[in-house]
This record gives C-alpha cells, structure tokens and sequence, in this order.
C-alpha cells in the first residue's frame, strides 16, 4: 500500500507548480519608477483666464518663455496681482516645474503685458476680490 498523493494529486501538483513559480518572481519585480503628478496644461479656449495670482516672494523675474532659458522681460514684486493665463509643465535636470503665463499692467498703466513666471513663485486665485485681499495682507 502507498502512503502519499493518489495520482490524481500528482497531476495537480505539477498542474499548480508553474503557478506557484511565476507567483514567486512576479513578485521580485522592480518597482516602476512613480512619475511626478503634473496639472494639466491649459487649453486656451477652455476658459480666458485660470485665476489671479499674487506674488509671494521678494521679487521674481517675468521671463519671455517658460523655464530658464528664457529672457527676463522685467521683475515684480511681492504682493503684485497678475492675471493667470495658462499653466504649462517644464521639464529641467531637477525635475519637473510648472509655469504660468502672466498678465498685467507692469511696464506702463493701462497697456496689459504678458510673461512666465515659476507656479511656486504665485499664490493663485479664483478671483481678482480674493487675490487683492490676499496681496494686501502680505504687503502689511
């Protein structure tokens, strides 16, 4: 008399050893490296503007395209209201960073004039009420 498996149990046992294979080295895979989440870039008919932002550092170039390479068109300063006009990702050595396209008045009174500055360097709003209520407290 034979002590163990039946034949039947042989067979599945060869039947579940492939399974328990892959289930091991699926299992050593490398995990994926994670991608940073990004916002979306702006379509420009989805609305006319995204919000207002306040600058919230000492002061922050306008640059003539998003990221570093571009020209500095002047400078503003903490507390200055622009109108956001789209975002747009940037990938660079460190990373990823997203940029906004700035509108406002800053070279001459009454002419409206356009530029990018780093999304970290502006705190943004829905709305221009909110983002000069904001800019007042940080001029205080």
């Amino acid at each position: 008399m034979r002590v163990g498996f039946s034949p039947g149990h042989d067979q599945a046992l060869y039947l579940l050893l492939p399974f328990i294979v892959f289930s091991f080295f699926s299992g050593c895979r490398r995990p994926q490296e994670e991608l940073p989440l990004l916002p979306p870039v702006t379509h420009p008919l989805a609305r006319e503007y995204i919000g207002y932002g306040v600058v919230n550092v000492s002061f922050t170039h306008l640059l003539s395209e998003p990221g570093t390479g571009g020209v500095s068109k002047g400078y503003l300063r903490r507390g200055t209201v622009v109108r956001i006009l789209e975002r747009r990702p940037v990938i660079n050595r460190s990373g990823t960073e997203s940029w906004v396209l700035a509108e406002g008045n800053y070279e001459e009174p009454g002419t409206a004039s356009q530029g990018w500055l780093q999304e970290a360097t502006v705190e943004i709003y829905d709305n221009e009420s909110r983002a000069k209520t904001a800019s007042k407290a940080m001029s205080q």
